[in-house]
C-alpha cells in the first residue's frame, strides 16, 4: 500500500525513489511485522489462553517433560504471526502485483485450516 501511495511521487521528491527497491521494502515489512508481533503479542497470547483453560492437550506416551512443561500452552498462536505477515505485507508489497495476492491467499488459506485443526 506504501509502494502504491508514495513512489508516484517520487518524481517530486527524491526520498520517496526508496520505494523503488525491493530490499527497502523488506526490511520495512519485517520491521512492522516484528513491532505487530511485539506490541500485539503478549495480548494476544493472554486472550487466547483465557479461551483454552487447558491449553495444549498433551498425550501421555510422549515425553515427561512435555507433560510438564507444554501443559497450559495456547493453540492457535499461529494467528499472531498470520497477523504480523499479513500486515507487513499489505502495507509494503506492491499491491499491483498479481503474484503478491496469490501467495498472501495461499498462506491466508493455510492459516484457516490451521484454524480449524486447532479448533
Amino acid at each position: 500500500m506504501l509502494y502504491n501511495l508514495l513512489f508516484p511521487l517520487a518524481d517530486d521528491f527524491a526520498i520517496f525513489n526508496l520505494f523503488r527497491y525491493l530490499t527497502f521494502r523488506t526490511g520495512g515489512a519485517i520491521m512492522t511485522a516484528l513491532l505487530i508481533s511485539f506490541i500485539f503479542g503478549p495480548v494476544v497470547i493472554k486472550w487466547l489462553k483465557s479461551k483454552q483453560h487447558r491449553g495444549q492437550p498433551i498425550r501421555d506416551d510422549g515425553p515427561q517433560s512435555h507433560i510438564i512443561t507444554k501443559q497450559g500452552t495456547p493453540t492457535m498462536g499461529g494467528f499472531l504471526i498470520l497477523l504480523a505477515l499479513g500486515s507487513g505485507t499489505i502495507l509494503w508489497a506492491d499491491l499491483t502485483n498479481a503474484y503478491v495476492w496469490s501467495v498472501l491467499l495461499v498462506t491466508l488459506g493455510f492459516g484457516a485450516i490451521g484454524f480449524v485443526d486447532d479448533y
